[in-house]
């Protein structure tokens, strides 16, 4: 082979392995914990949590609670958005319309423990998070059933998964998410959510996608091989990845 050619050849194949690795490696994801209303003295666990999992995973993170990031230029530069435990109104008119437009270009969601307990008067919101957050009784063990074996989120736990938390009671549920875990309100006291009582989901919504867990409202949470490996299997599905 004429060595020109073969360089070049070399060159080449060079070049689509770099294309390969860092295509592999450009997933991104935006985590969002503004707050006007309760604050959750987990959330820096929650952030320093999230990036740890973006390093052994290969997506980068960033981090902010500037609602001024809701721009369509900026959101564009993600895969997922996390809205890790906001409370109250936390966006703008042109900050909700900017996030609309991403989730409807095929932009992924997670929302963490509060994501419920924000933005009750904007009911695109309320159907992609899932529900809104109506009351808790105090932190205390529970039960939670696995009710989808096969998806990312939950295929490592077992069938009932005991832990303890703050256990979020819920209104306005749409109707079409797709349980991943229940809670067993026989297992602990003030639950009102009945027989079925959902505590995380996902679905598909708008032209995008969307992950939601009740979980994460303790520090010690985001040290727990089981609920982080929970997280990531939400953050991966809102990713596409």
């Amino acid at each position: 082979m004429n060595p020109t050619i073969k360089k070049l050849l070399l060159a080449m194949v060079v070049i689509s392995i770099f294309s390969f690795a860092t295509s592999k490696k450009s997933k991104s994801v935006l985590v969002f914990s503004k707050t006007n209303g309760f604050r959750h003295s987990s959330i820096p666990a929650g952030i320093n949590a999230i990036k740890v999992l973006g390093s052994e995973n290969r997506f980068s993170v960033d981090a902010t609670e500037d609602s001024l990031a809701f721009t369509e230029a900026n959101l564009a530069k993600y895969d997922a958005v996390i809205f890790l435990s906001p409370t109250g109104n936390v966006l703008g008119e042109a900050e909700q319309r900017a996030f609309e437009n991403y989730i409807k270009k095929g932009g992924g969601f997670v929302g963490v423990h509060a994501a419920t307990d924000c933005e009750y008067d904007w009911p695109w919101y309320v159907k992609l998070v899932g529900a809104s957050f109506l009351s808790h009784p105090a932190q205390q063990m529970a039960k939670l059933v696995v009710k989808d074996k096969k998806h990312r989120a939950t295929k490592h736990l077992p069938d009932v998964w005991e832990r303890k938390d703050e256990w979020y009671n819920f209104k306005s549920i749409n109707p079409d998410v797709k349980l991943l875990l229940t809670l067993d309100e026989t297992s602990y006291t003030g639950g009102k959510n009945g027989d079925v009582h959902p505590m995380s989901w996902y679905h598909q919504y708008d032209g995008g996608r969307a992950f939601y867990t009740g979980l994460g409202h303790t520090a010690e949470s985001y040290g727990e091989d089981a609920f982080l490996r929970h997280l990531l299997g939400g953050i991966k599905y809102a990713m596409k990845n």
